[in-house]
């Protein structure tokens, strides 16, 4: 399920290379869960509309400031809003 976003994610990043993907696909996964967890589709989930606020997610996990490892406002409401979108407007996105 990870590798539906691992390209994306790393050029949101700005990381080349496979040095890193483990470590995102594991965060990947993270922000997938939640996010399904928070009442979002798969198919949702899985689309392009979903690719920007999962990278802001692992940016929040991978979080470069001593780990704190806080999600943002941002993503929270961003989780919220996919909560109501449809399969339907996910794919015409």
């Amino acid at each position: 399920m990870a590798d539906t976003h691992l390209e994306k994610v790393k050029s949101a990043l700005g990381i080349t290379g496979n040095y890193q993907d483990v470590t995102l696909k594991i965060y990947i996964e993270e922000v997938m869960a939640y996010m399904e967890n928070a009442g979002v589709s798969i198919d949702v989930i899985n689309s392009d509309v979903s690719a920007g606020v999962i990278a802001r997610g692992v940016m929040d996990l991978w979080n470069y400031n001593a780990s704190a490892g806080k999600l943002s406002d941002y993503f929270y409401q961003r989780v919220s809003q996919l909560a109501y979108t449809s399969k339907e407007v996910a794919g015409n996105v």
